[in-house]
């Protein structure tokens, strides 16, 4: 064979060239007509399609398919192209899950990208320079999909164009949160502002020491065990037979591990009922929870504990509360008691769920109450001043820890009032959200202008915004709507007021109970961080 196929192809000089030339044809050919790999289905601008979701970072109005966003991502976009367009500026990236799927979750999305919209608003109509352009950046569900977007923000960070200088939003604590801080902080030196964050990780240890697992991580929001010092103070001391805890196990999911551990420090007196544990499936899926919940409401009831600390998310709260409200416990009436993971629970509530809680038509007052700390609250500085002036009759006396946030909330609230922002769609304030990502931005804000070289539309580098963290305290501290902001030098929020609110089961709102200082008192005059606390 391999002879007759030498005397066809290879035998004369004239054969050899014929066969080389059909062999290049064809190769040629070949690379022609061959498409090459598929290129990732375009999205928009920064965005592409990958497992099904589109994933990437954009600030020129695209929605990711979700229409509760849409108003506040055109205003956004108008914002970026309008008003800073080619003036020196730099890009603040939000990463959020874009496209959830439940009706609630959507809307407190709404809520978070408004505040951080009103924000960049604001600060760049403040007459500081670099102006604020902002990109909101998809890592998926969950964050399943960051490291595609952490790859595309180091790009956008080295790009003249963009300007990127700190990434923000990081709603969940998750694994997959921490591993993105990680990649960011420690790994590519990009500043990381965590407004919603509440998880004791990821976090830098206090004090703060030179070598830190998150160097260039600020957080503004309180940590979970911040937040149940805050509840002890609140409450004022219960009793540990008072008390019990029913904890989700799922694992990865660092805010509900990280909140049971905050729950489970030893109160005075005998000691209480034992932990109750479930596992969910996910963060929004119920699975077999019901049916635990309902033999844990029974060993609940057989107990002395009528207040119940509760970690785990909004979805299997809302069951785990009417499930205790629909066990017969001799007239017994119970307090829940949860984190700022809760923040939007009401959102998750239908109607009939509202007339259980109430224990049914008649009844004087209802036999489950929900209590959880927020990040701020619309309604906390009123009252808080008025329980002030109670006791202190003198106007002057009036501390600047309540009064500067009060203004800074009404500021925001005539912004919103008046519509110049632009149409961004309804805008909630009792969930904290919309406050305390607005926060966030504006903390960003600060450090940028601070960090800014002497050069008049000089840009400050990555380093210089992250050595202004620590110097956010005391002259340099930031007036938020949800409370002064004074930074630790590992970057924590340092005795950060926490809101206790209650569900209301007969008004259907969300009500402003108090505030609790996780220091036990309030911060101290000027936010000066104290020696061994930063």
């Amino acid at each position: 064979m391999w002879d007759s196929l030498y005397v066809v192809f290879w035998a004369t000089l004239l054969r050899r060239i014929v066969t080389v030339a059909a062999a290049v044809a064809m190769i040629v050919a070949a690379v022609l007509l061959w498409p090459g790999p598929k290129a990732p289905e375009s999205c928009a601008p920064g965005v592409e399609k990958s497992a099904g979701e589109c994933i990437g970072a954009n600030g020129s109005g695209y929605d990711f398919g979700t229409r509760e966003i849409t108003a506040v991502a055109r205003a956004i976009a108008a914002e970026n192209e309008k008003f800073v367009g080619d003036k020196p500026h730099v890009t603040v990236a939000m990463v959020l899950p874009l496209h959830p799927q439940l009706e609630a979750e959507r809307k407190q999305l709404r809520s978070e990208i408004q505040g951080a919209y009103l924000a960049q608003y604001r600060a760049n109509r403040s007459e500081q320079v670099p102006l604020l352009r902002l990109v909101l950046a998809n890592p998926g569900t969950d964050y399943r999909q960051q490291a595609k977007v952490v790859d595309q923000l180091a790009d956008m960070a080295h790009d003249k164009r963009d300007n990127l200088r700190a990434v923000t939003g990081f709603n969940l604590s998750l694994k997959e949160t921490k591993a993105a801080v990680a990649h960011l902080t420690k790994d590519l030196g990009i500043p990381v502002l965590a407004s919603r964050i509440s998880g004791d990780e990821p976090a830098n240890p206090e004090p703060g020491a030179d070598r830190q697992p998150y160097p260039g991580l600020a957080r503004i929001n309180s940590t979970n065990s911040d937040q149940a010092a805050a509840l002890a103070d609140f409450h004022g001391g219960l009793k540990d037979a008072e008390t019990v805890l029913v904890k989700d196990t799922r694992p990865g999911d660092i805010y509900n591990a990280s909140l049971a551990r905050a729950f489970s420090h030893k109160e005075a007196g005998p000691p209480g009922p034992k932990d109750q544990p479930f596992r969910s499936p996910s963060l929004t899926e119920l699975g077999a929870t019901g049916n635990d919940f309902a033999q844990i409401s029974l060993n609940i009831c057989d107990s002395d504990a009528h207040y119940v600390y509760f970690a785990g998310r909004p979805v299997h709260l809302r069951l785990f509360a009417l499930k205790l409200a629909d066990t017969p416990c001799h007239g017994k009436k119970y307090t829940i008691v949860s984190g700022s993971g809760s923040a939007t629970l009401d959102r998750y509530m239908k109607d009939s769920d509202w007339e259980t809680l109430r224990g049914g038509p008649g009844a004087s007052a209802p036999l489950v109450k929900v209590q959880y700390t927020a990040p701020g609250h619309p309604q906390a500085w009123d009252k808080a001043l008025r329980d002030w002036d109670r006791e202190h009759p003198d106007p002057a006396s009036r501390p600047e820890y309540l009064t500067e946030p009060r203004k800074e909330l009404a500021a925001l609230r005539r912004l919103i009032g008046s519509g110049t922002a632009g149409d961004i769609g309804p805008v909630r304030l009792d969930d904290s959200r919309t406050m305390l990502v607005h926060d966030g931005v504006k903390t960003i804000a600060a450090a940028v202008f601070l960090a800014r070289p002497g050069t008049e539309g000089a840009v400050p580098s990555l380093r210089r915004i992250t050595a202004e963290w620590p110097r956010l305290e005391s002259r340099h501290h930031v007036t938020g709507a949800s409370g002064w902001i004074c930074l630790t030098n590992a970057g924590n929020a340092y005795d950060k007021p926490v809101s206790v609110v209650e569900l209301d089961p007969k008004t259907r709102r969300v009500d402003f109970v108090g505030i609790g200082w996780p220091t036990g008192r309030p911060q101290p005059k000027d936010c000066v961080v104290p020696s061994g606390d930063g």
